[in-house]
């Protein structure tokens, strides 16, 4: 019962944060980078977040991994309201973020045996993957419905396969993921395009920590590849990295606000949200979902199944370069 009520709980602190939110005029203004063209208010992962502790309580007790992951993610939220609110420097948000990843990873990740130096570069390497994924998962929050359908699919798709795969502690993981998804599911009732009400710093940022998270967990404690992952979160992935990539080598400000992402022209060309709303469902219902899949049967295949769920993905956002 906790995942239905977890959902309904979350849609309906969502519309209660609405009416308060257009009370305060806690309102996104449009401007010439912007994707809406009405001011909208913003702090939806504010009583989304809400509903996802509601629903952990529901069904507690969780163990230590878990609880420390919630409470990094309420953190983040806090930091995400006061930065929506009064705007936070990048260097101080970008400090706060890389602490907390590295505390996470400094938690889950166990002691290798390894010499110092080694030990610090295996512990470097996730902090920075963390960090990147959270900050992508903001760029990536820049069209209705997008960002809570990602969270929502991936999910939902790696509850599947952690409980498929029936390794211990794997039931939990799923019941962790299912909670997340159900309150997004809640949010998105609002969020859907037209959207009413945004995510902002406040839910996009701690979403992206906590799948984020939840990879490292599932990787560590054996609950799920990690390539599976990888796949599942392989639109928002590429997308961001390519645009940066691309904005880099061309000699863009790549610190300056942009509306260049591949979701981003591909809204404007089909002058549609939710069009490409849908493209991000398809492709991962008929492609990565399988590919996922995949991983977890044929293990020794995953590097394949990640070159397979990838290729297509950058040889579209090369093609989507050219749209306006």
């Amino acid at each position: 019962m906790a995942i239905p009520v977890t959902l309904v709980l979350s849609a309906a602190l969502c519309w209660l944060y609405l009416q308060l939110a257009r009370r305060r005029r806690w309102l996104d203004q449009p401007n010439e980078r912007s994707s809406h063209r009405r001011p909208t208010p913003h702090g939806g992962g504010v009583p989304l977040l809400l509903a996802f502790v509601a629903g952990l309580a529901l069904t507690a007790p969780w163990s230590g991994a878990y609880l420390l992951l919630l409470v990094i993610a309420l953190l983040l939220m806090l930091v995400g309201v006061i930065d929506d609110l009064w705007h936070l420097s990048v260097r101080l948000r970008m400090l706060l973020y890389l602490g907390c990843c590295l505390l996470l990873c400094w938690f889950l990740l166990p002691a290798t045996g390894a010499a110092p130096g080694w030990q610090s570069l295996l512990l470097v390497i996730p902090v920075l993957a963390m960090l990147w994924f959270l900050n992508l998962y903001n760029f990536m929050d820049g069209i209705d419905g997008i960002a809570a359908m990602q969270c929502i699919l991936a999910c939902g798709s790696a509850a599947l396969l952690a409980w498929a795969s029936g390794s211990p502690g794997s039931a939990a993981y799923a019941l962790f993921c299912l909670l997340l998804a159900a309150a997004h599911i809640g949010f998105l009732m609002w969020n859907w395009p037209p959207a009413r009400l945004f995510m902002g710093d406040a839910g996009s940022i701690p979403t992206g920590f906590l799948l984020a998270g939840l990879v490292l967990l599932g990787a560590v404690q054996g609950y799920l590849n990690p390539a599976c992952w990888l796949i599942l979160l392989a639109v928002f992935i590429t997308d961001a990295s390519y645009t940066l990539l691309w904005r880099l080598f061309t000699g863009q400000a790549v610190t300056q606000p942009h509306r260049l992402h591949a979701y981003q022209r591909l809204s404007r060309h089909w002058q549609s949200h939710l069009s490409v709303d849908f493209v991000l469902l398809a492709i991962n219902a008929v492609w990565l979902f399988p590919l996922a899949w995949a991983v977890q049967s044929m293990p020794d295949y995953a590097l394949i199944m990640v070159i397979l769920a990838y290729l297509p993905l950058v040889l579209g956002m090369a093609k989507m370069r050219h749209f306006a």
